[in-house]
């Protein structure tokens, strides 16, 4: 089958609920008089990637299962309204949410409803491997569902990227993607060692590009030639909120190495992107567009 995306996002579909508060960590109180307010929209961390992908121009299709409720219908509108090609398989416990708790300098404390998905979930393996066969890449979440499929992806001939977001580089549940993709992301958020833990990724797995995000510090690119570190990109906007900084980091890389850069070149696309997600409101969802990826590039590193 000829390709007819060039990745496919798998996993990471559901709703926040954006709570704007006056500090993190929030001190106990009885209760809180908040502004803007409280506003729940569609998009985690693989809605956000597809988002990510499809406005830089690459064939874009995601598959998950999502709930026969009212955050579903959110998530099914997010796809719809943005051209996004969206497969869903019925998930009985219900849409994935969170709420996002945003201090006022943007970082923020997700809260994961954990209930909603169980370990028995499963995508249909020839679901899988059908969408497989008409794409490029896919990109994994993280999500019970997904570690299932990477077998058919690996079947199909698929090059696969995943990010393992806030790994202690020891819990077991990660392992499969860490070591099953050839592109992994992880923060350094919660790594005693994030250098330990990137070689053990690459020594370990078939991964040939790790990269550990690390916020205003930049991120850490570690490849066979050796690690470097990538410098955070100043955003031309105030910083407003950090969600979706990762994922629009991968969804830069990811773009750069679909269109044959090397490795470097694929983390400084990440920053850019990275950077420009965090000039967009918590309760919004925009990513940066393939023209404005290139000038901003063009404009750091010369023509």
């Amino acid at each position: 089958m000829a390709d007819e995306y060039d990745v496919l996002v798998l996993g990471g579909s559901g709703v926040d609920t954006i709570v704007y508060v006056p500090e993190l960590p929030l001190p106990y109180a009885d209760s809180y008089m908040i502004r803007p307010g409280i506003e729940t929209r569609a998009g985690q961390t693989g809605d956000f990637v597809a988002l990510g992908l499809s406005t830089l121009g690459l064939r874009t299709h995601h598959l998950d299962m999502l709930g026969d409720d009212a955050q579903g219908d959110l998530v099914r509108a997010f796809h719809r309204d943005r051209g996004i090609g969206l497969t869903e398989v019925p998930l009985p416990g219900g849409t994935k949410r969170a709420v996002n708790l945003v201090g006022p300098d943007g970082r923020r404390l997700s809260l994961y409803d954990d209930s909603r998905s169980r370990e028995s979930d499963r995508l249909p393996e020839e679901l899988v491997r059908s969408l497989a066969a008409a794409s490029r890449h896919a990109h994994v979440s993280i999500t019970y569902p997904c570690a299932y499929a990477l077998p058919q992806l690996r079947e199909a001939g698929l090059t696969v990227s995943t990010d393992l977001h806030n790994w202690d580089g020891e819990n077991a549940y990660h392992e499969p993607f860490a070591y099953g993709s050839d592109v992994v992301f992880v923060s350094t958020t919660a790594l005693a060692d994030p250098e330990k833990t990137m070689r053990r990724i690459l020594e370990r797995g078939r991964a040939e590009a790790v990269v550990a995000t690390a916020g205003a510090e930049g991120a850490y690119l570690l490849t066979a030639d050796g690690l470097v570190h990538v410098p955070a990109v100043t955003p031309r906007a105030p910083v407003v909120d950090s969600n979706g900084a990762g994922d629009a980091f991968a969804a830069g890389f990811l773009f750069g190495r679909l269109t044959g850069e090397d490795p470097a070149r694929c983390a400084l696309y990440g920053a850019v992107a990275g950077a420009y997600a965090c000039t967009v409101p918590a309760t919004g969802s925009d990513a940066i567009d393939r023209a404005g990826l290139l000038r901003e590039i063009a404009e750091l590193t010369g023509p």
